[in-house]
């Protein structure tokens, strides 16, 4: 066995994976720029940290389950009348999430509201927070479903592992009452210990109409609002343009 392959298999001994794979190259790299040995020192333990990064933020990606590969960078802000590039940008520090703050936007179909929550949480994974996407109907029956098997407690605990749960198109659907009661304990779980991303076609003020109960409604709106950023989003839809132009 030569100097290069006993290396190789002493880098993996110590789970140096990206470093054994690279070495060859990172060698050759080194000889053609002269580099010193504390500078090819830094290019090898930076090229593992770039490797474990990017699998890092792959395998959160692939975890939080969205439906779609939103970028914010993608996104047209010129056909939005009341919410900025600038106003955006300023949560990208995270603050948010480390305030377990919530972010709730709101506005009718097709203006971006998805969008923005998505390219948030891609951000977010980025920064190195975990994150969780969930269409609202599918989260309350699987809540639901974790209630009839006596496992909401557990299914809670799961949810909560996250930094910050996006809940998308809250509001399309009226809710049974064990509907509700998940919900509850849902945003009760959540309330001061992670963050919530809301979009919803629907204003605060409509909410008792898909709870059935102004009693239910309260209490859910108080929790999520008391530690929000609130985004009224207008425009035109995205979607209608679309189908206009095509």
């Amino acid at each position: 066995m030569g100097q290069l392959e006993l290396t190789v298999g002493r880098y993996r001994s110590l789970r140096l994976g990206a470093i054994a794979g690279g070495l060859t190259a990172l060698l050759a790299q080194a000889e053609a720029n002269e580099v010193s040995y504390l500078a090819f020192a830094d290019m090898l333990v930076e090229h593992e940290r770039q490797t474990r990064e990017a699998k890092r933020i792959d395998l959160y990606r692939r975890q939080a389950g969205f439906p779609s590969d939103k970028r914010l960078e993608g996104f047209d802000y010129r056909h939005q009348t009341t919410i900025t590039k600038r106003q955006i940008n300023a949560l990208l520090d995270f603050s948010f999430l480390d305030n377990r703050e919530n972010l709730v936007f709101i506005g009718p179909p097709g203006v971006g509201k998805t969008h923005l929550s998505i390219g948030i949480g891609q951000k977010a994974i980025e920064a190195g927070y975990r994150v969780l996407f969930r269409n609202a109907l599918d989260l309350v029956e699987e809540l639901e479903l974790a209630e009839m098997k006596g496992e909401l407690k557990k299914t809670l605990h799961k949810l909560a592992k996250v930094d910050a749960l996006v809940i998308d198109e809250l509001g399309y659907l009226p809710m049974s009452r064990q509907a509700r009661y998940a919900l509850f304990q849902l945003i009760n779980r959540f309330y001061e210990h992670r963050s919530l991303i809301i979009t919803t076609n629907k204003d605060f003020t409509s909410w008792g109409e898909f709870f059935h109960d102004d009693n239910v409604a309260v209490p859910i709106v108080d929790r999520i609002i008391h530690h929000s950023h609130l985004y009224l989003l207008g425009g035109e839809s995205y979607r209608l343009k679309q189908k206009t132009l095509s």
